[in-house]
């Protein structure tokens, strides 16, 4: 008898006529196996020493998750990498479930972000392999071109402390605000010289685009901009440099598994030709750009 069933139970069972006992017993078995046993993990976080189970990678949706789903359907299988996606709409959950080895890497992030996120959270992630840049982009709903901001006007910036300096250095080059001397893509709030009356909101990043009616113009990250159907070379008002751009997005891990053979697998292959040509044709509008490489720790 399964140590979880109830003695009054199994008395009860005894008493009935066979059918009901039959039935009553099995359920009492399924239940008390339920009751009694941990689910199964089948992620390949549960088994670290089996390099043939199945590599979890956490992306956000587009573009990363969209690539790798890509590497899944028509390259994985050639080199015998078993590959799961778990998209991450989150800018902070990727690096927490790597750290904690809920999965095995993640693909959505550039180092200047990866840095500060370690720095402030006391993680342990790891670039391993740079895939594509996405460039920031100005968008509205309410104006047609920069030169339209003017005192009282609100801009929206994305929050986290890399991508926010990446904003206020794209409007400064375009003359919305004026920056300190020497300040550069690290920039801070406290940073600008001259707002020109112009009032900049922070958001989260990934509300950045969802919120673009509340503010007269918005900065959106390029992955941001394409989930929420933005064309960058057709609808940015101003869109972020590519050439000599520090903020390639890589393949990350957490550290002491940048060897792990899967690891070594994907980042081939998120570097070969195939990748390439996808890229380019899906992202036409130059939203997504490849950038090859290996990444710098």
């Amino acid at each position: 008898m399964n140590p979880c069933v109830n003695k009054k139970e199994a008395l009860f069972v005894r008493n009935t006529i066979k059918i009901t006992a039959a039935v009553a017993a099995a359920s009492a078995v399924a239940l008390g196996a339920s009751a009694c046993s941990a689910p199964s993990d089948t992620t390949a976080s549960s088994d670290k020493g089996d390099k043939n189970a199945p590599l979890v990678v956490a992306a956000s949706p587009a573009p990363h998750a969209a690539i790798l789903d890509f590497v899944k359907n028509k390259l994985a299988d050639k080199e015998g990498l078993k590959l799961v996606v778990k998209p991450f709409n989150d800018y902070k959950i990727p690096n927490k479930v790597t750290d904690d080895g809920q999965v095995d890497a993640n693909f959505f992030q550039h180092k200047p972000f990866l840095d500060t996120f370690n720095k402030e959270n006391g993680t342990h992630i790891v670039p391993v392999q740079n895939v594509l840049i996405e460039p920031l982009g100005v968008y509205s709903k309410k104006i047609d071109k920069l030169s339209e901001l003017k005192a009282g006007s609100t801009v929206s910036v994305p929050n986290d402390p890399s991508n926010e300096g990446r904003a206020l250095k794209l409007l400064a080059d375009n003359g919305v605000i004026t920056l300190k001397p020497g300040v550069g893509s690290d920039a801070k709030l406290t940073d600008v010289k001259d707002d020109k009356g112009v009032k900049i909101t922070e958001l989260e990043a990934a509300q950045t685009a969802p919120r673009i009616d509340d503010v007269d113009a918005a900065i959106v990250n390029g992955n941001f901009a394409i989930g929420a159907h933005l064309k960058p070379s057709k609808d940015a008002l101003a869109l972020e440099k590519s050439k000599d751009n520090p903020y390639a997005n890589f393949l990350a891990v957490k550290k002491g598994n940048e060897n792990d053979p899967r690891i070594k697998k994907l980042a081939k292959l998120l570097n070969s030709p195939e990748v390439k040509k996808f890229i380019e044709d899906k992202y036409k509008d130059g939203s997504v750009i490849p950038a090859f490489g290996p990444a710098k720790s």
